[in-house]
């Protein structure tokens, strides 16, 4: 059985909503460690006098919306309105949760959607901004609510995302509760996912296998010539200079030299063994396609970042620049 806590690992959590309490705690007291030199100070003022501004023009918005048709306000000043009805199961504080959201800012400015991901948000109920919680624990599932939330129950003073989300930001957020769930229902969600992607990425390299100029080595690891050079073929213990992209076998791309704008540098062997075994097969000058199992890949787990799913088969376009060092002896 594939364990709960692997499973709570790998969920996908909503980029920006699902940031807990703690962590902008941890935000205000590293702000705060942080000293301000007295030239800052002095020329501050027009700086301070723009963030008190947004402070104000946000709490004006909540003061006229508790005001409007249907909205109701509770204890904690978080505002809601009830756009659906369902009659499904309310969450529990200590569960988890399947969501669909767009937020907004309060002049209508959308700074993160789960529809535009194409995919439900699934995260645990207690895990999110204060606001998101009280706001999921009035809910049943099929209900849709229009959220309001104070800054004070989201990202406070000090905001979130690197800027995405200024400090002193109200937040509305149009939310559709789809299912509550336990921790062990999580679990076996996540499980169903990933036998899905695995079965769904086998299917891709057997299909993928048979397509013209397609070559299969022993390992599994499929590839396809686009471009043959003439330079010299690394080792694995070579450092090699590659300009590449990625993506999964839904064309999503995850990663990309050419979009960096430069191309990468590293040592063979400390890169996922696709790359290792793949890049041995080039000359420089040569461009390859490269179709990656996920035992090839970045395996059971997928990548820390998120970007690639567990048992994703990957996909690559790698151009051999150049072998920078000469093999270990």
């Amino acid at each position: 059985m594939f364990p709960v806590s692997r499973a709570i690992a790998l969920l996908s959590f909503a980029a920006l909503a699902a940031c807990s309490d703690s962590s902008n705690n941890n935000q205000a007291e590293d702000a705060a460690s942080q000293p301000v030199a007295p030239a800052e100070v002095s020329d501050s003022k027009e700086t301070l006098s723009m963030t008190e501004a947004y402070a104000l023009e946000n709490e004006q918005y909540l003061e006229t919306n508790k005001s409007r048709e249907g909205v109701q306000v509770t204890e904690s000043g978080l505002q809601y309105k009830v756009l659906a009805e369902g009659d499904g199961k309310t969450p529990t504080r200590d569960g988890f949760v399947s969501v669909h959201y767009r937020g907004k800012f309060i002049d209508g400015t959308e700074f993160d959607s789960s529809h535009g991901r194409g995919e439900p948000a699934t995260f645990p109920v207690g895990r999110v901004i204060p606001g998101f919680t009280e706001a999921l624990l009035l809910m049943q599932e099929g209900d849709t609510y229009e959220v309001t939330i104070p800054s004070d129950l989201a990202y406070g003073e000090n905001g979130a995302g690197g800027g995405v989300i200024p400090g002193n930001s109200t937040l509305i957020f149009e939310l559709e509760l789809i299912e509550a769930m336990t921790e062990e229902e999580v679990a076996t969600l996540q499980q169903r996912r990933i036998e899905a992607a695995a079965a769904e990425g086998r299917e891709f390299l057997e299909r993928n296998k048979s397509n013209e100029g397609v070559q299969v080595t022993e390992s599994g690891l499929q590839y396809q010539v686009i471009e043959e050079g003439n330079g010299k073929s690394p080792t694995a213990a070579s450092q090699v200079t590659v300009n590449y992209s990625g993506k999964l076998i839904n064309g999503d791309e995850f990663d990309s030299s050419y979009r960096r704008g430069e191309p990468a540098s590293f040592p063979l062997n400390g890169v996922i063994k696709g790359w290792t075994e793949g890049l041995q097969l080039m000359k420089e000058g040569s461009k390859y396609e490269f179709f990656l199992p996920y035992e090839l890949g970045y395996g059971e787990r997928g990548s820390g970042s998120g970007s690639i799913p567990p048992y994703a088969t990957l996909i690559f376009i790698v151009e051999l620049i150049s072998v920078d060092s000469a093999p270990a002896e």
